[in-house]
């Protein structure tokens, strides 16, 4: 997997301060999309040691609420987010994560690759940015199309 940033102190991409790794690769190409320097699947770099240890340390701080997976499209590397999301609700049980993805909720319970994702997730936005909807009022969101999905996983 490759990426392009993890931003720590985050409070642009979900609730409270957030730690958000922005993932490279995205083939949805939204007109008018916010980061398009994102949709390259080369680009950035990979997504090492070092860097996953920065964001285990950033996730780590009490302060932190969670994680947020951006990019591009954090999906379009669905086997190596799914481990990754697994390992951090392990090891930070409390810290949520939230997902943005050019996905809706349906298409992605429709795939059993993608809907391994479900489980490790509290938030998912969802849908593609649509340029001709964009509103910018909504928390966030680009477009009035994306959905804010909240998952309840306690039994």
């Amino acid at each position: 997997m490759r990426i392009y940033d993890i931003t720590s102190c985050d409070v642009n991409n979900g609730e409270g301060i957030r730690v958000t790794l922005w993932v490279a690769g995205c083939r949805h190409r939204c007109p008018g999309c916010q980061n398009p320097e994102t949709w390259d699947f080369n680009g950035g770099y990979a997504f090492d040691k070092e860097a996953r240890d920065f964001l285990f340390n950033e996730l780590g701080k009490s302060y932190i609420d969670g994680l947020t997976l951006s990019g591009g499209d954090p999906l379009y590397s669905v086997d190596e987010i799914v481990p990754l999301c697994k390992e951090i609700k392990e090891k930070f049980p409390k810290k949520n994560i939230w997902l943005y993805t050019g996905f809706t909720l349906e298409e992605i319970q429709a795939s059993p690759s993608l809907k391994k994702i479900l489980p490790y997730i509290d938030v998912l936005i969802d849908g593609p940015y649509v340029e001709a909807l964009r509103d910018v009022t909504l928390e966030f969101r680009g477009s009035s199309n994306q959905r804010i999905i909240r998952f309840n996983h306690e039994t």
